[in-house]
């Protein structure tokens, strides 16, 4: 079933997409904020570094709609309101955001793309779906560690990094202050999770 692009509704899902990706770059940068304000430096960098992989996305997103510019175009969409007290809860909010975006809203505009005969836009869709759930698994992970009180500490010796100017020691926790540049154990990191990766 192939459409016009003026009248498919990829051309929709597109700018839901932007609106989603535009809408979680700030909420993560809201979120980094309070976890900077509580101490926790490491799990600020990462909303940070995941917000602006959501600013790349919005752009890739945008981008195919420029033909268009200058147009309104009415769309309808739900998005969250995540406004909690915790950093944990933030975490967690954005882990199920980023599952959601991958099981269902990306994987499905992938879906309709392709059956509007947009090959190369389902392709986007379905390589950003992959990307969310990357972000969701390390949302998850850095959620599970403060959960449990692990962020800081872990069973046997291991190598933590500091984000601020990288040193590196091998302890079962990082010290409460960088021997290099002083910054607090907030910015410390397992080495293994930089930057922000996860080891299976």
């Amino acid at each position: 079933m192939s459409v016009s692009f003026e009248h498919s509704e990829t051309k929709r899902n597109l700018l839901r997409a932007f609106a989603g990706e535009s809408q979680a770059r700030n909420r993560y940068t809201f979120s980094a904020g309070l976890a900077k304000k509580n101490g926790l430096e490491v799990v600020e960098a990462v909303f940070l570094f995941t917000a602006n992989q959501e600013l790349a996305h919005a752009r890739a997103f945008y981008d195919y709609l420029e033909k268009h510019s200058g147009e309104n175009i009415r769309i309808d969409g739900t998005y969250p309101v995540d406004l909690y007290t915790t950093v944990l809860e933030h975490l967690r909010a954005a882990q199920h955001n980023e599952y959601q975006e991958y099981e269902h809203d990306y994987t499905g505009f992938a879906h309709i793309a392709k059956e509007e005969g947009f090959p190369e836009i389902s392709h986007l869709f379905s390589q950003v779906a992959r990307i969310e759930q990357v972000h969701g698994d390390r949302f998850g992970r850095f959620a599970d560690l403060l959960e449990q009180d692990r962020l800081f500490i872990n069973e046997s010796e291991c190598q933590w990094m500091c984000l601020n100017c990288g040193y590196i020691v091998t302890a079962t926790r990082p010290p409460e202050q960088c021997w290099v540049c002083k910054h607090s154990q907030g910015y410390f990191v397992r080495v293994e999770m930089v930057p922000f990766q996860m080891k299976k």
